[in-house]
């Protein structure tokens, strides 16, 4: 058997104009890969790398050089030598300063370990027969684009919502949590925000004692990524829970990250394996959350069905589960058909329901 990889780039387009606080989204490019037996080019894994401009460890401008190179290099292998190790051969193939190349590979050799039918992991979720509880996410928007949002949200049956804040003004957006409070207490929905780092140190303190007044359950990120002394002091005063997120990037090694999370010491770590290298990241991020009692849910990054099957798939593998952070393929408007789809506020794979990939089957 001899395995070829090649890829392509393709751009997804959104159904609205998704607001962050880094600004505002309309399209998000993806790099599919492709692993395909040149002996029998009817078994097709399929893996995914979307790196998030201005925020991914790998938004460099030779990064779709170094995804052909790597595409080159795994053609190459001789991956018998490996036992095929999926962790073993990404070691050999792939710099830890690509995490998003990192997950597209692990999961497009799992995708063909699996005959490419796209069961990464079978459960009880890829049968059909357990749901996965998820947030319902409120983009950033004028103040009637998140009312919208946030009605259509309770309409269909999430339980925990998501606001993105920080874009608007800070009052309005305590007016919608005021909002929300206003109908239901925190027993009938949870609610969390993530500020994408949007606080500056000074008001930092005095706007988590506003949230507060909410009964949220967390906050994600208050501050920007890089500030450990003061994150510290934040995660042991704050009288809102805080979740890291982007201050986990970039953190590759075993040690580098237990250093970061000994440090800190937050209430919560968000983990999005695109951002942070895989799977097998993700594995070294859970083992240390659960040494230093953190807890932690997965969230997905803006991937296409593709990448957020293989997300959702390593998400079903854990058990009692929170809410977790997981998108759907309502985002865009060319996603990837697939049996992903969303139940009362819960992610559900329907095993009757065929892929098309009629999209990112022409692959240069």
């Amino acid at each position: 058997m001899s395995l070829k990889a090649d890829y392509l780039k393709y751009t997804l387009h959104f159904r609205f104009e998704a607001g962050t606080s880094r600004g505002t989204l309309t399209e998000k490019t993806s790099y599919i890969i492709r692993l395909c037996d040149t002996d029998d080019p009817t078994v097709v894994g399929y893996g995914e790398c979307g790196p998030l401009k201005g925020l991914s460890y790998d938004d460099r401008p030779d990064f779709e050089t170094q995804l052909q190179d790597y595409c080159e290099q795994f053609t190459a292998l001789d991956l018998q030598l490996f036992s095929w190790n999926i962790p073993i051969i990404l070691n050999q193939l792939i710099e830890p300063t690509f995490p998003s190349i990192l997950f597209g590979f692990e999961t497009a050799m799992h995708d063909f370990l699996s005959d490419g039918q796209r069961i990464l992991f079978p459960t009880d979720f890829t049968a059909g027969q357990r749901n996965l509880p998820i947030n319902g996410l409120i983009w950033m928007g004028n103040e009637s684009f998140m009312r919208q949002q946030i009605d259509e949200k309770l309409a269909a049956g999430y339980t925990t919502i998501k606001l993105k804040i920080g874009a608007i003004d800070f009052e309005r957006e305590c007016d919608l949590l005021a909002m929300i409070r206003s109908r239901y207490t925190a027993d009938q929905i949870t609610l969390r925000v993530d500020a994408n780092g949007a606080f500056s140190p000074d008001e930092a303190m005095h706007k988590l004692e506003r949230l507060a007044t909410y009964e949220l359950h967390s906050i994600e990120q208050p501050i920007r990524a890089g500030q450990h002394e003061l994150m510290a002091d934040l995660c042991s005063h704050t009288p809102v829970p805080i979740a890291l997120d982007e201050e986990l990037i970039g953190q590759m090694e075993y040690v580098q990250k237990f250093r970061l999370l000994r440090k800190i010491q937050p209430q919560y770590i968000i983990l999005k394996p695109t951002l942070l290298g895989g799977m097998r990241h993700c594995d070294e991020w859970i083992e240390l959350a659960g040494r230093l009692n953190i807890g932690w849910w997965i969230t997905s990054a803006l991937e296409s069905n593709i990448g957020l099957n293989a997300i959702a798939q390593y998400t079903a593998k854990f058990r009692n589960l929170p809410p977790q952070g997981l998108g759907t393929g309502h985002l865009y408007h060319n996603n990837v058909d697939s049996p992903l789809t969303i139940i009362d506020g819960t992610l559900h794979y329907n095993p009757t329901q065929v892929w098309n990939l009629n999209k990112v089957t022409e692959l240069k």
